[in-house]
Order: structure tokens, then sequence, then C-alpha cells
């Protein structure tokens, strides 16, 4: 614990220094950190799927820094400090978890989320819904969405029942793309009830569909990738080949 303490205090002596010497850190404000912020968790975030351990811990490095870096600038007009973010967030874990801290007995997770969601209401949120960030990418927003949902009871019984919600939204979306192409706000609109539902599938089978959809990227990619050496190894260009030729490849890197 006190090699804890050292490190943490040692970050803190730094962000000091920096924040009253060097010319660049001098001028940050929070509005100006703030794009910075979330590219640095788009990095965790890739070091997160690649399970790369070395990178992850200098990302949350990173994440660190921006943390105190915040409560440093709001502690120049006394707004709060470093101290004063930890201590709020003890106190709010202690508050959320009654059957840790409490005499409050859960059996499983999801009684623990219906508690945590229960007391949320309890200290001033209006809604369940009110926690999901308006900034948040659209399909992480429908991730966090159904799991709140969930947290409160609101929830399919059995996938069944979800898979057979995908299929009529599925077939929703193909009437529409049959019989009214054109109107695209339709189009659209079907087209997200058919996404909502599958993320709702793929929660029952625990598969987290941004990672999902992020690893058929990255096989995307190194396909592609595999395709444009070997193209590019003949002396020609993509736009040269035909489709046929590209698909060979491709068909190529599939297999590797």
């Amino acid at each position: 614990m006190e090699q804890k303490k050292e490190a943490f205090g040692r970050l803190l002596k730094i962000m000091d220094e920096l924040r009253e010497q060097c010319p660049w850190d001098k001028k940050q404000t929070m509005d100006s950190l703030r794009y910075l912020t979330i590219e640095e968790m788009y990095e965790l975030s890739d070091a997160l799927i690649e399970k790369d351990l070395p990178n992850i811990k200098k990302e949350l490095g990173d994440i660190l820094l921006h943390i105190v870096f915040y409560a440093r600038i709001a502690s120049e007009t006394k707004a709060f400090d470093i101290a004063d973010v930890i201590n709020s967030l003890c106190d709010k874990m202690i508050e959320r978890h009654p059957h840790i801290y409490g005499d409050v007995v859960v059996e499983n997770e999801d009684d623990v989320k219906r508690n945590w969601e229960q007391i949320k209401l309890k200290t001033g949120n209006k809604s369940v819904l009110e926690g999901v960030p308006k900034g948040l990418p659209a399909l992480v927003k429908s991730m966090r969405i159904q799991e709140k949902a969930r947290g409160v009871g609101f929830d399919w019984e059995h996938k069944e029942q979800v898979w057979e919600k995908v299929t009529e939204e599925m077939a929703e979306f193909k009437h529409e793309v049959e019989t009214n192409p054109e109107n695209k706000d339709k189009l659209e609109d079907e087209f997200g009830d058919v996404m909502f539902s599958l993320i709702n599938y793929a929660r029952f089978h625990k598969i987290n569909p941004e990672d999902a959809l992020e690893r058929t990227n990255k096989k995307f990619i190194k396909r592609f990738q595999y395709m444009e050496t070997k193209i590019t190894e003949q002396g020609k260009a993509l736009s040269d080949c035909k489709l046929e030729e590209m698909d060979k490849y491709w068909n190529e890197a599939k297999k590797l």
C-alpha cells in the first residue's frame, strides 16, 4: 500500500510541476483537454481489444494523467481537487454496494445491477436512462440503454423471443426496401430497429457487439491489405483488377 501511495504522490507532484512550469501544460483548459481524453480512451480500447497488456498499462497511465490534470485545473478555482474526486467516488461505491457495506442480501449479478439503478433513482436521477451519455457512439449507447432497462426488470424472458423480434424487424426492413426504396427516412428507421434488436440478441449470448464489430473490422482490414500487397507485387493497382482477381486473393487471405 505504501508503494502505491508513494507512486500516486509522485504523479501529483509531477502534475503540479508541469502545470506551473511547462508552457504547454500551463495553457491547457478542461475544454482543450476534452478531445485528447476521448482519443486516449479510444487508444485504451484498442489495447484492450488486442489484449496488449504493456499497452494497456501505458494507456491507463495516460488516462490517469488526464484525471489528475482536470482535478488540478479545478483546484485552481477551488471548485474541487483530486482528494474530492476520490472521496466522492469512494462514497458512491459504498452507497451503491449495500450488499458489501450494509445489510442488503443479493443472490446474483442481476440483483446487484437492479439495486444500483434503484439507488441512483433515489439519489436524484429522474430516469433509469438518464445516466446514458448523449455523446456515446450509437452502438455503445444502444448496449447501455438495454443494460439499464434490464437492471430494473424490463427485458425479454428468453433469447428465443429476441430472435423472433430480430426476424420480425428484418422482414419489416426488407418490405420497405422492396416496396418503398426511395423513402430514406423510413429505411433508416427500420434498419435502426434491426440493429437494435440484433444488439439485444447479442446481449443474451453475452456478446459485446462493439467488440464483435471491431474484430470484423480488423479482419476485413487484414484481408484487404493482403489483397493489396499481392496485387502490388504484380505491378498493378487495385483499379486495374477485375473483381474476380480481387476475389482470388481475398479467398487466399481468408484461408490464412
